[in-house]
């Protein structure tokens, strides 16, 4: 069965609109980097945050400890992919809520 998706992304604090492919692909990427950690296998509902380098992550309704390592590749990853969408400068904070249905 083919998962569908439902995310929410802001920038510096700011809402950012998405068309629909835009959606998808952050969605299944960061579910993806989630579900590779330890807590994050049955991922259903999570919030990506990541503030001047610092990772929150927030999965089913409990907060994920994570180790400087997937610290700094989920905190460059996705500060670098919302770096490159169109109206996005510098990029010191951003979340993701993602909702898979």
């Amino acid at each position: 069965m083919k998962e569908t998706f439902e995310a929410d992304l802001w920038v510096n604090g700011a809402p950012m609109d998405m068309n629909p492919f835009v959606e998808e692909f952050i969605s299944r990427t960061v579910t993806g980097a989630v579900r590779c950690l330890k807590g994050g296998e049955d991922v259903t509902d999570l919030r990506l945050r990541v503030d001047e380098g610092t990772v929150t992550l927030v999965v089913n309704g409990t907060e994920l400890e994570i180790t400087p390592f997937p610290n700094d590749v989920i905190a460059n990853t996705f500060t670098a992919l919302v770096s490159t969408l169109k109206g996005v400068d510098k990029v010191n904070s951003l979340r993701i809520d993602v909702k898979v249905l």
